[in-house]
């Protein structure tokens, strides 16, 4: 799975130069104007939350002493819960709205890559992508929220907190790289078929997703970029992968 990851990474290398060569950008417009909204609105309301929830937390401990120490815990615990939440919710709504114009971005990518202009594809329409994107991201948010407070729940655990910080990271990066590999195989895979792909490749998904998450990191320019070359990376390495399937097929 390590070597996989490092794969889904490295498709980060190429993408820039990648959408420039194949003319993309225009088709990244109206997701980049989404993702910076979402963002807005998701971020600016978290951050408005982060206290209330902090102050609640803070109810739990009824003795006097620690109080002051337990409440800067509480504090620094809500905000956190509040992060992990907005990212979570935030890469969802944009992927899932976003699908219907990254559906191309990946065809053309596929095209690039294969040099087949017609493929035996499922034609869906700009509302069935839609739809699916919405309920693979439906999917996937509730999956991800349920594996989440969990870890988020053991980082009162001194010593075990640390481990959770990294499964939380593995946690969001396979489903953000989840989403991304959905728009070429959307054109592939029925849903059930796609889940059971990407849980077969949960690497390339964690790699897709790791660099996601630093993007998000960036002010601003993170949010406006992280659509255009998380979707043709994991596009680049999503194709590779069914091709290489169909190979081996065929040698069979």
């Amino acid at each position: 799975m390590v070597k996989n990851i490092i794969s889904g990474i490295k498709a980060y290398f190429g993408a820039f130069s990648l959408i420039s060569k194949l003319k993309l950008w225009k088709y990244f417009a109206i997701p980049m104007i989404i993702s910076v909204l979402t963002a807005f609105l998701v971020f600016s309301t978290a951050y408005g939350l982060s206290d209330n929830i902090g102050s609640f937390i803070s109810k739990i401990w009824i003795w006097d002493w620690g109080q002051n120490a337990f409440t800067a815990i509480s504090n620094f615990i809500g905000g956190l819960i509040i992060i992990v939440i907005g990212l979570i919710l935030f890469k969802h709504i944009i992927m899932a709205l976003s699908a219907p114009f990254m559906s191309p971005v990946s065809e053309k990518i596929e095209i690039h890559f294969t040099g087949k202009v017609k493929h035996n594809h499922r034609n869906t329409t700009f509302i069935q992508q839609l739809m699916r994107g919405i309920r693979i991201n439906g999917r996937n948010l509730i999956m991800e929220l349920l594996l989440t407070i969990p870890i988020l729940l053991l980082k009162l655990i001194p010593v075990v907190n640390i481990f959770s910080s990294i499964l939380l990271i593995m946690v969001q990066a396979y489903y953000a790289g989840f989403g991304n590999m959905d728009y070429t195989l959307e054109r592939h895979f029925k849903y059930k078929e796609s889940i059971k792909f990407v849980r077969q490749n949960r690497g390339l998904a964690i790699g897709n997703g790791i660099i996601f998450l630093l993007f998000l990191l960036i002010p601003v320019i993170g949010v406006i970029l992280v659509l255009p070359l998380s979707v043709t990376a994991a596009s680049s390495r999503t194709v590779q992968v069914l091709e290489l399937k169909k190979d081996t097929i065929h040698a069979a």
